[in-house]
């Protein structure tokens, strides 16, 4: 009888092992050292809802408008007004942005260093720097928490101005975290469209040991997002919660389950991120990650190279800065379409084709097409494709004489 009951025990506990050292490999990873001093390693949780590799870090950085690769570029930007497809006069005028909003997914950094309250000094993989500024709560002193889960010391909270600097690492998986299992599932809009991938529901809960909030009959409810197997859209002001269980409740009365939610996202490792409206959303169904997600599978970026074709069938081949900001495959094009945010690496991008002064087709390198508008790197706002060729010979198109590109 009682080996019978050891037997129990140890199963027991190979089960409770198994569930908690769940796979973190998608984890962001990294050694912290302190203006103190002080070091700490382990899982990082970044401003409450970046915790994958896959995350976005977001701010802006500095520009040189003037300059590409060290080539005098026109400060005149010169737009044609056509009416019924023809061309009947012409705009001119000037820009000189010093900064642009931007995005990194974290596992392309190498090290991240704070230089003042508001601004960070970012080294990705391939070596290059780049000053990103706040702007959101993403870097400086508006950041919401940054928490280690340090493997001696558990979990610790800093603030920025705590942090000399950060180097990020692979790791294999098997730690233990406190927050439970990163959120993951297949998302469907009600236009029937899905995406899957790393989930940030209402834009901040992104764990199992998260809490979704709501009334139900007058009653608070608090549920762990581990308990629940989907959450679907009942109306503009309530949302069904379908529980592991089998039991399903109606719940409303939060922005966790109304139209003041602030937005799902789902960090597709495959090209960025999509943040869905709730006046779009229709079900979010979690499940587990089909695959592996590893520091590795980034590689820091690389220039942007491709051939750009014009309307009038010229065709040029170099190195291309995009709406004369994005220049590295690391960069972020942004679009809507619909209630939903597409936010995507240029590197996962094989081809853009202009179809209106309004909006872009934007294709996929594993397929997928999406018509894009409402952004200056998808519509008539885009501040001009640069290219710069072999001989270094420095070409600008504007966007009406833009007809597509393709990749390398």
């Amino acid at each position: 009888m009682a080996s019978h009951r050891y037997l129990l025990i140890t199963l027991g506990v190979l089960l409770l092992t198994a569930s908690a050292w769940a796979d973190n490999s998608h984890r962001i990873y990294g050694k912290v050292t302190t203006e103190d001093g002080d070091v700490y390693e382990g899982l990082i949780r970044w401003d409450k809802n970046e915790a994958s590799w896959v995350d976005m870090l977001d701010g802006n950085k500095e520009l040189d408008p003037d300059n590409f690769e060290g080539e005098k570029l026109s400060r005149k930007r010169e737009s044609k007004i056509r009416i019924f497809g023809l061309t009947v006069g012409e705009t001119s005028g000037s820009w000189n942005p010093s900064s642009a909003q931007t995005g990194i997914r974290f596992g392309h950094l190498r090290r991240l260093e704070p230089l003042d309250d508001d601004m960070a000094l970012l080294i990705l993989k391939s070596g290059q720097k780049v000053e990103m500024e706040n702007s959101s709560t993403d870097l400086g002193e508006g950041i919401r928490e940054i928490i280690i889960e340090d493997v001696d010391e558990g979990e610790v909270e800093l603030v920025w101005r705590d942090i000399e600097s950060i180097e990020f690492a692979d790791t294999d998986g098997g730690m233990e975290s406190n927050f439970g299992e990163r959120l993951y599932g297949t998302l469907t809009t009600r236009r029937g469209e899905t995406f899957s991938g790393f989930v940030g529901w209402d834009v901040d809960e992104v764990f199992g040991r998260d809490v979704l909030d709501g009334e139900e009959d007058e009653d608070s409810r608090k549920i762990r997002f581990d308990k629940i197997a989907a959450i679907e859209r009942y109306s503009s002001s309530g949302a069904t919660v379908h529980l592991k269980s089998g039991d399903k409740i109606v719940l409303r009365g939060t922005n966790d389950v109304d139209d003041d939610n602030r937005g799902i996202i789902i960090a597709d490792p495959a090209f960025g991120q999509v943040v869905v409206d709730w006046d779009e959303f229709d079900r979010l169904d979690f499940s587990t990650p089909d695959g592996k997600v590893r520091y590795a599978n980034f590689d820091g970026g690389r220039p942007i190279e491709g051939t750009v074709f014009t309307e009038d069938g010229e065709k040029y081949t170099g190195r291309i800065r995009w709406d004369n900001d994005e220049e590295y495959t690391w960069e972020i094009l942004d679009g809507d379409s619909r209630d939903t945010q597409y936010d995507i690496e240029f590197g996962a991008i094989k081809k853009i084709e202009k179809r209106s002064h309004s909006s872009s087709i934007v294709t996929l390198r594993d397929g997928r097409e999406f018509r894009l508008r409402g952004s200056n790197d998808v519509d008539g706002d885009n501040k001009g494709i640069i290219v710069l060729d072999g001989a270094k010979k420095v070409v600008e198109i504007d966007w009406d004489d833009f007809a597509s590109v393709e990749f390398k």
